[in-house]
């Protein structure tokens, strides 16, 4: 740990420990922080050989912890764990930080923000960027809202788990970077799709494809990680299509109160509605791919 956070030895709170979250949390653990830990449903293994004390509900673990962070999977269930019997809000005591590690409404996050204020704490919405493999590697990209002074106070804790913290301005903003990096994700996964799959239907090898992409302008992350699934068809998540619906969803929703068109993103929201419909919805979301398979009759690797 580094700055004040050294000396003055936080109780933490995590509260969410699924896919993102246990590896997240593992991170704190690690560095000898004291964790009090809730989540939905069964406690992953990886945290019950810890010493992270486990709570029977979110209110005690925000009895004991002065800061404490929630990485639940969309809006109703952030509102749910502060503000629901037994929920966040009841357990803040003045002083203490409540930290949002999830995707959820820009607009929403804005409201809870206020609620957790008037009780005389604050509120930073931080939701994240790369994925299982970005938490378990603590190379997330954590992007911030709220007041800069608190955000100082966390960022020791945010450096544990990410490489690339930023403060993008006041509550709310965290949360629409993350859904500016969200469209901006599903666009250059359609499009990597798109790219491989005309490769592979023209009778080209997708893997050497992808290798000589690697080394031009065309080289990205998604290409990367997500072109290589695409091409060995290992679509376990990941990072599921039903969570990068409901991230489109909010990217749709605002753009049309702000009178903003966005047609590409509408687009691929489509194909991920194509691949639910063909029981999709757990794929891991480079399987985009085989919604454009399906129009075309035609899966890379498949013989041209």
């Amino acid at each position: 740990m580094k700055d004040d956070m050294t000396n003055a030895s936080p109780k933490i709170g995590f509260i969410g420990l699924g896919i993102m979250g246990a590896p997240m949390a593992g991170h704190l653990i690690a560095a000898g922080l004291p964790l009090f830990v809730h989540t939905k449903g069964r406690m992953p293994e990886a945290i019950t050989q810890t010493r992270a004390t486990q709570c029977v509900d979110a209110r005690g673990v925000a009895e004991r912890a002065d800061i404490v962070f929630i990485m639940v999977p969309d809006t109703p269930d952030v509102e749910s764990v502060l503000f629901d019997d037994g929920g966040v809000a009841a357990g803040l005591s003045r002083g203490k930080i409540v930290v949002d590690m999830s995707s959820i409404s820009p607009i929403a996050t804005k409201r809870f923000a206020r609620r957790i204020n008037d009780i005389g704490c604050d509120y930073l919405d931080a939701p994240v960027s790369g994925g299982e493999l970005g938490a378990r590697n603590a190379t997330l990209s954590i992007m911030v809202g709220g007041d800069a002074g608190v955000f100082a106070r966390v960022k020791p804790l945010f450096d544990l788990m990410g490489r690339n913290v930023t403060l993008v301005g006041g509550n709310g903003d965290g949360q629409t970077a993350k859904v500016a990096n969200q469209i901006i994700v599903a666009l250059n996964i359609e499009a990597v799709a798109e790219a491989l799959l005309f490769a592979a239907r023209a009778g080209a090898d997708p893997a050497k494809v992808r290798a000589a992409l690697m080394g031009g302008f065309a080289a990205s992350r998604i290409l990367e990680v997500h072109g290589e699934r695409m091409i060995k068809r290992t679509f376990e998540p990941g990072f599921r299509i039903e969570l990068h619906q409901k991230d489109l969803n909010l990217a749709l929703a605002s753009a049309r109160a702000l009178g903003v068109s966005l047609p590409n993103t509408a687009n691929a929201q489509e194909l991920f509605n194509a691949c639910a419909a063909h029981g999709g919805k757990g794929w891991d979301h480079s399987a985009m791919v085989r919604a454009l398979e399906k129009l075309a009759n035609f899966e890379i690797g498949q013989a041209a």
